[in-house]
């Protein structure tokens, strides 16, 4: 069992601190939100994450999990301090660390004498380590090392991801913080999965090159389907036939509109900017921003062609406001995009999500109208757009869905449908990297 603070009780700083106390160990959440301290005392989850609510309630009845405003009292008692705090792009696509660096301060002046491992687990640029231990050597009296152990949790999964990674990354060049963090997350691998100790610098690295490869992976199919919609090819037979090549993999090849999140967006926009600091051209991930920020949008010159440019009055169904399915995370959520889209064409939008709505009601508020299902979304709609492929949506009731809607169409941003769905249930269908079904029955 260690003593352990986690600095920041945002999605990974809760995802973190919830799973190191599912372990044994004593965690507590340090965070400068005092109504949002209190609500996580009371077990109010703020963020949508499957099995995290389970996690949390059954730590924080046993009292292994703690929070509280109080950074001093949570530093004094702990061994272990993970930063988790934000680290938003700059207007040059930068990471802001004004965060981690004003925590790195206060450390400084708490570290005064037992020994303390420092962890970013943010998501940061090359050098941030070094930065965050310069910042704590100012005042620290006390010993300490700073070890860069990047997150790679994927929401929707993060909890899954967390409890049994695939590899753990950590960056130090102390043999001392080496030890402690290898017993912290020896029950995290006992199925055999890596943990790979490197030096600092290369773990932020990984971190980044991790989401860019996998941005650039989705961006490269999202052009492949547009192509293939040129040449007449079925960007689905495509994919079977690329991802049997182990060389390449079945994942992160589905074409749609466009990847988001709070992860991809953001690290891709960070290394090109670390790039241009080093005087060096990252063409590819430059390449990949521009096709990302066209294919959010690929879906609307579809439903301008059907209606003939005239979307004025038009009353258009979207099933899906979340970048992906199982969060409510809404960050750079291509749905956005297209409601803003349509929105500005005259068009009268009718929503629904599982999750996402009220996030959603933050940004829109009355411009558009929020339903309380699936279905009732459509009620006499001119047509329905797919933004994210929920379970819920894939098997839907065709035979309701034809008395609600007005038209029989469907644009599929997630290509959830099969032609000989669409076919035999009577829509017009249009998807991404596929033939369209023009007319409805």
């Amino acid at each position: 069992m260690k003593n352990i603070a986690v600095v920041g009780t945002g999605y990974v700083g809760l995802v973190t601190g919830t799973c190191l106390a599912e372990t044994g160990n004593n965690v507590t959440c340090v965070d400068i939100d005092e109504e949002k301290i209190q609500k996580l005392r009371k077990g109010v989850v703020p963020i949508y994450e499957p099995q995290l609510d389970v996690y949390f309630e059954r730590n924080l009845r046993l009292g292994r999990l703690h929070f509280t405003k109080d950074l001093k009292a949570a530093v004094d008692q702990a061994d272990l301090i993970f930063l988790a705090l934000p680290t938003p792009p700059g207007e040059d696509g930068s990471a802001d660390l004004s965060y981690i660096l004003g925590v790195a301060e206060q450390l400084g002046h708490l570290i005064q004498s037992d020994y303390k491992i420092i962890i970013d687990k943010s998501t940061v640029p090359v050098g941030t380590a070094e930065k965050v231990h310069k910042a704590i050597a100012a005042n620290a009296k006390g010993e300490f090392d700073v070890v860069s152990n990047p997150e790679f949790l994927r929401e929707g999964f993060a909890v899954e991801d967390f409890m049994k990674p695939d590899r753990v990354v950590i960056g130090t060049s102390s043999s001392r913080a080496r030890k402690v963090l290898e017993e912290l997350y020896l029950p995290f691998v006992r199925q055999g999965n890596p943990i790979h100790f490197m030096d600092e610098r290369s773990a932020e690295l990984t971190k980044y090159a991790a989401n860019s490869f996998l941005a650039m992976k989705i961006s490269f199919m999202n052009e492949m389907a547009n192509l293939c919609e040129l040449l007449g090819a079925d960007i689905d037979q495509v994919r079977i036939g690329i991802g049997s090549d182990e060389r390449i993999g079945k994942r992160f090849l589905f074409p749609g509109i466009g990847y988001g999140g709070s992860c991809f967006p953001k690290d891709v926009k960070a290394l090109v900017k670390s790039a241009d600091d080093a005087k060096f051209n990252f063409r590819i991930l430059k390449s990949v921003m521009d096709v990302n920020e066209d294919q959010k949008l690929v879906i609307i010159p579809k439903v301008k062609t059907f209606f003939k440019d005239q979307l004025k009055g038009k009353k258009i169904a979207i099933w899906g406001l979340s970048f992906k399915p199982d969060t409510d995370d809404i960050r750079e959520a291509p749905a956005l995009y297209i409601i803003e889209s349509l929105l500005n064409e005259g068009a009268e939008i009718s929503a629904f999500d599982p999750e996402a709505m009220d996030n959603v009601k933050k940004l829109f508020g009355d411009k558009i109208q929020f339903a309380d299902g699936q279905y009732e979304a459509i009620e006499g709609c001119d047509a329905l757009i797919i933004c994210t492929e929920w379970a819920a949506f894939r098997n839907p009731d065709f035979e309701l869905m034809h008395k609600k809607i007005n038209q029989k169409v469907i644009f599929d941003g997630r290509n959830l449908y099969t032609a000989d769905q669409m076919k035999k249930h009577g829509f017009a269908y249009f998807s991404i990297g596929r033939k369209a079904i023009k007319k409805s029955k």
